[in-house]
């Protein structure tokens, strides 16, 4: 296992996704500045997720038949050039246009990040894509904890610092370009797995399950990443501080479920934690629209940690069913999290407005039931020669 390069990956992927983040954990600022409705807040977020979500499989597929190594360096430049638009903007057309930068720095570091830590894995391939993904989300949960503690205090010009960050991630995923251009892989036309003998027609039904129950999970995070600070203030009176901080203790909770959930895929089978990382998180979703406070912070813990389990389960699964396409599954995938995610977080926000916020979070409970199409998964389960030589 190549374990420099997996740690300069999630560490990239921890800078790349602070990044990310912090485009939500702004928009109380955003909303006050530019007199924003929850629809438009919406929008924001559509054009970042729906820009990275339409590129994502079209770079994944090209770049499975053409190796770009020092694509993953691209990226952050774009991801940088919208910072600073962020930073700048003077209108909402310009907060959009930085957003949607931001979201093509996206479409092109999680595929191509997907790709050289499964070839820099040594085989435990839920752990390495674990590992990378853990980093995203521990970037994500820092994201709304600077804003408060930063961004809040400094105003909206702030964010200009954080392009520092980018500079800094260019620079080790230059380092990452050159070692994959020494380790790429000849591209594979097949299209049928040899391990897990499963069917073409079968293969496109998991892949569609897989995505359903994707939909679940993405919409319903995008509840939180999008409202949930919303949610605080209006139900409880916090301050937009501490509905910040409620906001990285859940980011934090699926960071560390991420982590959990990946070595447990390689020893147990993956369909095994799909299906209860999902489904399992029901109980908790149906219950937290109507505690206080104190079992707000203690359930939304709770479903962070399970939930986040499922993603680097499921992309591994994908990429089992369909191997020689690393680079077009992970794109498909990650593209479709970001897509159902911002498709999600607009049509909330329009619920929000013409309700209330409340309501968003008691409708977006009962999502996690689609879980159950977790059990017409096929059965299936790692290499048994890797798994007997770690």
């Amino acid at each position: 296992m190549a374990t420099r390069i997996l740690a300069s990956l999630s560490f990239c992927h921890l800078l790349n996704d602070m990044m990310q983040s912090l485009l939500p954990s702004i928009y109380p600022i955003l909303k006050l500045n530019f007199g924003l409705s929850f629809s438009q807040i919406g929008v924001i977020t559509l054009v970042n997720q729906i820009t990275a979500s339409l590129l994502q499989p079209v770079i994944g597929s090209y770049t499975d038949r053409r190796p770009q190594p020092y694509a993953l360096a691209a990226s952050m430049a774009f991801t940088l050039a919208g910072m600073v638009m962020l930073a700048f903007g003077v209108t909402y057309g310009l907060i959009v246009l930085a957003s949607a930068f931001i979201g093509l720095g996206s479409a092109i570091f999680h595929p191509e990040s997907s790709r050289i830590a499964r070839l820099a894995s040594g085989g435990r391939h839920g752990f390495a894509q674990a590992f990378f993904q853990v980093g995203g989300y521990a970037g994500s949960a820092f994201g709304p904890l600077l804003a408060a503690f930063f961004v809040l205090p400094y105003g909206q010009r702030s964010i200009a610092w954080f392009a520092v960050t980018a500079l800094l991630g260019m620079v080790f995923l230059w380092a990452v370009g050159t070692w994959y251009k020494h380790h790429v892989p000849s591209p594979s036309p097949s299209f049928a797995s040899p391990e897990t003998h499963v069917s073409g027609a079968r293969t496109g039904r998991a892949i569609a399950l897989l995505l359903a129950l994707l939909f679940s999970k993405y919409v319903y995070l995008a509840s939180f990443g999008s409202f949930y600070t919303f949610y605080l203030i209006h139900r409880f009176q916090v301050s937009v501080q501490s509905a910040q901080v409620h906001l990285f203790l859940f980011l934090g909770a699926i960071a560390a479920g991420t982590m959990i959930g990946g070595p447990i895929g390689d020893r147990m089978g993956r369909r095994r934690v799909i299906l209860w990382s999902i489904l399992g998180v029901l109980p908790f979703s149906l219950a937290l629209p109507y505690v206080d406070l104190v079992w707000t912070r203690v359930l939304s813990i709770a479903i962070g940690l399970i939930l986040a389990s499922a993603f680097s389960a499921i992309i591994v699964y994908a990429q089992e069913l369909v191997p020689g396409r690393v680079g077009a599954i992970s794109g498909l995938f990650f593209g479709f999290a970001f897509g159902a995610a911002g498709i999600g977080a607009a049509a909330l926000g329009e619920l929000a407005d013409r309700t209330n916020i409340e309501v968003v979070f008691h409708v977006c409970s009962f999502l996690p039931a689609i879980g159950v199409f977790g059990y017409w998964l096929p059965k299936i389960e790692p290499p048994k020669q890797i798994a007997r030589s770690q």
